[in-house]
């Protein structure tokens, strides 16, 4: 049994931050409080930044709130009151008297798609528009304002802004534009919506038989395709044939990621596909490593390498050796985690169901983008090399075969420090909640998700019927588990802002008032539970929570500045809270103190 590294630090710098936090700071602490009145030569060596008068909501259960806190060198040094706080002060020292605003440890998102989201906004941006029409408006200013591109290329489009039952159509492309091939991929990422040029470029016509793991929309009745590919491998049929991203589109798109990450409070992510080919969409290694060469990163970022689904083991298992080996950790990156894709969405019918789809007469219960046996060999074989799985399961099926995996590879391999994690787990079998506890898997919601909007009502309900809808994204079941949840955004699927998360969760309600209904029955949580599944939890994931996700002494500066604490707030304000500051590191990366 291979034992992989129980943090992504070294030991002895682990054993270093062990030190300080257990002796050295408590030690500068006490002597600043017993000499008051005595120049304290430690605490002019080290303090730099004192920040007081603040509501400190420090996530650590043995001090969980304070006033007051002292930075230095990117640590927090002291946590506790105004008082003890300034007896820190020195000539170099700066004081920021935060006037009772609330402060809280950097937000992460353990789900989230940095270069590929900011690539597509920057790209024909269609996230957040509702109505058909002013969609195809976009996409005609597109085309318009880029006449010398060779595509047009984008995505964010929602399946909602379509009837039920009604899909995109190449008709509605080819209007827009006839002699350029438009590919517009959906927001849920499972999609992509192409014009009859596109097409033909990638030689897609009715004689294409449907890849494995993968789908060609069709006409009713015909073999003719009618212009939306399922599934990643039915989508690169065309997108291989698409410009490949120049470094500086990708490093581009990083930035302004990190940008908006920043101006929410993000500090940790992990990136849930990264994959290794230069000039693909999700392709973002480079970029990375870019801005943290530059010191311009200031994130903690997990990869979660991509699983080709349906390619054999062994090549790939060797290349993830490969990649982690030679491209090794830095400071800010770290390359551990695997992300296999396992099932679809069920609005197109590709999430894997144990029961068939309750609308459809062929007893249709989506695939499986992995068999049970293959996946099985997968999971054991990568968690044997330390390696995170990240999974995508979306259908209890999905769930089902992930969760046994996850068990063989216990079996197998025996217990370890794993945090494997499945993410999105829309609709379970009430069986296989207790097993995130049983086996020791992080529940990786996006709460964003749990609430009863269109995509709901309109093309979740009809499809898997009343009884199923009944265990649709139920974090409060989970948690009463006593399992571990985190929490992720999925971006540019949905806004990357956690405040939008954490009221979701809390009320189970569209954050900006667009439903009065809430998403099942007392499947709600509370707003500590909902904070600490965006901080301490998610740097759990990242196996960051021994440096980050809480306030506490001898952990990294990862902090943000609210203007109001939420706690004091109805649970309908929470998401109009503004993020006034970020700092990473000690330093100041968004907006000011």
């Amino acid at each position: 049994i291979r034992r992989p590294p129980r943090s992504t630090q070294s030991r002895s710098s682990a054993a270093s931050d062990v030190y300080k936090r257990q002796y050295l700071y408590p030690f500068i602490a006490l002597v600043s409080f017993i000499f008051t009145d005595i120049p304290n030569t430690y605490a002019k060596a080290v303090s730099n930044l004192i920040l007081i008068n603040a509501k400190i909501y420090t996530v650590n259960d043995q001090q969980p709130w304070a006033e007051a806190l002292v930075i230095s060198d990117g640590d927090i040094i002291f946590v506790g009151n105004n008082h003890d706080a300034l007896n820190y002060k020195n000539s170099r020292s700066q004081i920021k008297d935060l006037q009772g605003k609330m402060l809280l440890p950097g937000f992460h998102d353990i789900h989230v798609h940095p270069v590929h989201g900011g690539v597509t906004y920057l790209q024909c941006n269609l996230s957040g528009i509702k109505g058909l029409e002013n969609l195809l408006i976009k996409i005609q200013s597109c085309a318009d304002n880029n006449p010398d591109s060779d595509w047009v290329l984008g995505g964010g489009w929602a399946i909602d802004n379509f009837a039920a039952n009604t899909l995109p159509d190449k008709a509605l492309l080819d209007q827009i534009i006839t002699n350029k091939p438009i590919a517009l991929k959906s927001s849920d990422g499972h999609s992509l919506w192409v014009n009859s040029k596109a097409l033909k470029i990638s030689k897609i016509s009715a004689k294409t038989k449907d890849p494995v793991n993968g789908k060609i929309e069709r006409y009713n009745q015909s073999s003719e395709p009618s212009g939306l590919l399922h599934e990643d491998n039915a989508m690169m049929l065309v997108m291989q044939h698409q410009p490949q991203l120049s470094e500086k589109e990708l490093i581009d798109g990083l930035r302004y990621a990190r940008n908006l990450f920043h101006s929410y409070g993000i500090t940790g992510v992990q990136d849930a596909i990264l994959k290794l080919e230069p000039g693909d969409p999700y392709y973002g290694l480079n970029a990375y490593k870019y801005l943290e060469a530059n010191n311009e990163l200031n994130l903690h970022v997990i990869t979660a390498m991509f699983w080709k689904n349906g390619q054999p083991l062994e090549p790939q298992l060797k290349n993830f050796i490969d990649v982690k080996n030679q491209q090794k950790d830095s400071e800010l990156i770290h390359i551990s985690a695997i992300k296999i894709w396992q099932d679809g969405v069920i609005e197109t019918y590709t999430a894997a169901m144990i029961e068939p789809y309750s609308d459809r007469e062929d007893n249709f219960r989506g695939e499986l983008q992995n068999t049970p046996n293959d996946l099985n060999d997968a999971v054991i074989a990568l968690d044997a090399e330390g390696f995170q799985i990240h999974f995508h399961a979306i259908g209890d099926r999905a769930i089902n075969v992930a969760f046994n995996s996850l068990e063989n590879a216990r079996y197998i391999n025996g217990i370890r420090d794993s945090r494997h994690h499945i993410s999105h787990i829309q609709v379970f079998q009430e069986k296989d909640i207790n097993r995130f506890v049983e086996l020791d898997v992080v529940a990786n919601f996006q709460p964003l998700w749990a609430i009863r909007d269109e995509y709901i009502t309109e093309h979740t309900y009809s499809k898997i019927g009343n009884q199923r809808s009944q265990w649709l994204y139920p974090i409060g079941s989970v948690h009463r588990t006593g399992a571990k949840i985190g929490f992720g955004s999925d971006w540019y699927v949905t806004s990357v802002n956690p405040l939008d998360g954490i009221e979701a969760a809390v009320t189970r309600l569209e954050p900006n008032g667009l439903t009065n209904i809430p998403l099942g029955k007392n499947e709600e949580i509370n707003l500590a539970t909902a904070i600490k599944a965006y901080t301490i939890n998610g740097a759990f994931v990242n196996f960051l929570d021994h440096k980050v996700g809480s306030i506490e002494i001898g952990k990294q500066a990862d902090l943000i500045v609210l203007d109001n604490n939420l706690f004091d707030l109805p649970t309908s304000q929470i998401n109009e809270t503004k993020v006034l500051a970020t700092l990473f590191n000690g330093l100041l990366v968004y907006g000011k103190l």
